[in-house]
């Protein structure tokens, strides 16, 4: 295991705050919090090694028994905190592995549902697979942002809090799905747990990469999957153009694409990304996996071309107002050519709420007290989606409360060791006090 000096002191200094105004923000705290924020401070270096640990395991979405794996050491260490966890199994034909949920019943205060993930996008076949420390402060690994260790600031948070005595009586649930950087359709059962521990909720906190001590996130876009099938006549390329013939499945995606590119693109926080497409005589295309071959020659003309790829919306109404453009286009067709798209629900939008920013407002509180910045709303536009959209529609939710690092989804994934324990801080505070706020 990785072994680390105390950090408190270089996040201090991370921070940028001096001493006098770290001591004198300290002083904005009760007794107890104070006692909170020591207990975190005692238990980091344990936190790092904990991280190093799951990191270490795989757990690509389709990896089930690797999610099943990183399950159960969490599980485990919600148990010793006095949590009752749960797995919650997916159907075998989803192929997906599953959710881990621990809880405490109570009474107390707001009724907390705390949202993080155990899959990564890294497969048991990536050449990314170990954590490592690339200097003093900073270890890269598949998953150590993203969201293992937002995960860990969850843990270590509820840790110190238990070890103090502070959540007896309180309402909280943790749901750490194994799906979210592909979620395992239908929707309806991939997400029904989660969401039924919403509605049983007041406040969903999302662990999600932090984009700063300055920042949190009150809204999120929407995603949804969508994939154009074209079919043209297969001739000698000599007769492309003329009536016979026609343009050919490739201009006929080519001309899709682009009218896509020209006429949907342009409202505010309205994207989408073709990536991957195939044309060519013969396609063996195994969409769920985003793979595929083609055969085709320059001298016959494309029988069929395929595209999938991602619309991301801040609204329902942005949403199928792209897909109606869309549709528009697809129609349109070149001769001798057939398209048709289709669309698959995958994240709604998490809209920014007032109830959002008044959360908002608790955190930055926190955060103020402690000596760190105020924290403001992020840009949705710079954000991907969540789970924590899946819930929005239910309660007040504020997500961006992970751990910080760069690269996430590509082999130079990074985290900052020297951040998670002031983070950690931040999250042990705010649940303590909503914990402690009047429903």
């Amino acid at each position: 295991m990785l072994s680390l000096k105390k950090l408190s002191f270089t996040a201090l200094l991370f921070s940028g705050l001096s001493l006098f105004a770290f001591a004198k923000a300290y002083a904005q705290l009760s007794p107890t919090e104070s006692k909170i924020l020591a207990q975190v401070e005692k238990n980091n270096t344990s936190a790092i090694s904990f991280l190093e640990e799951v990191v270490n395991i795989n757990s690509g979405t389709l990896n089930q028994e690797g999610v099943k794996e990183v399950g159960a050491v969490f599980s485990e260490a919600f148990t010793n905190i006095g949590f009752a966890t749960n797995w919650i199994p997916m159907p075998v034909e989803m192929n997906r592995a599953g959710h881990l949920f621990a809880t405490t019943e109570g009474e107390k205060g707001k009724r907390l549902l705390l949202i993080g993930h155990l899959d990564t996008v890294f497969e048991a076949d990536s050449e990314f697979q170990k954590f490592e420390m690339v200097n003093d402060s900073i270890a890269k690994g598949p998953g150590a942002n993203d969201m293992k260790g937002g995960n860990v600031v969850v843990l270590y948070a509820l840790k110190a809090l238990r070890e103090q005595g502070l959540l007896d009586d309180a309402q909280i649930t943790v749901a750490f799905t194994g799906d979210e950087e592909s979620t395992g359709k239908p929707l309806t059962i991939s997400r029904k747990d989660l969401i039924d521990a919403a509605k049983n909720s007041d406040i969903a906190l999302g662990f999600e990469t932090s984009t700063g001590f300055d920042n949190a996130t009150v809204a999120r876009r929407g995603s949804s999957n969508w994939k154009v099938t074209v079919k043209g006549k297969r001739a000698h390329s000599s007769g492309i153009f003329r009536e016979a013939t026609g343009a050919g499945a490739n201009f006929e995606l080519a001309r899709i694409l682009n009218a896509f590119y020209t006429d949907v693109r342009g409202p505010e926080l309205l994207s989408f990304n073709p990536g991957m497409m195939l044309g060519g005589t013969v396609i063996d295309l195994n969409a769920e996996q985003s793979k595929g071959s083609i055969f085709g020659k320059g001298n016959v003309v494309a029988q069929t071309a395929y595209v999938q790829g991602g619309l991301r919306f801040i609204s329902e109404a942005q949403k199928e107002e792209a897909r109606n453009k869309m549709r528009a286009i697809v129609a349109n067709n070149l001769p001798q050519t057939s398209a048709v798209v289709e669309f698959q629900d995958s994240y709604p939008a998490m809209k920014p709420t007032p109830e959002n920013y008044a959360l908002l407002e608790t955190l930055s509180k926190v955060s103020q007290d402690m000596g760190q910045p105020a924290v403001e709303a992020y840009d949705p536009g710079k954000r991907g989606a969540a789970d924590v959209s899946f819930v929005a529609e239910y309660v007040a939710c504020l997500d961006g409360l992970g751990t910080m690092g760069t690269g996430a989804h590509t082999p130079k994934e990074t985290v900052n060791l020297n951040t998670i324990e002031m983070l950690t801080k931040r999250t042990a505070l705010l649940i303590y006090r909503l914990i402690n706020t009047t429903r």
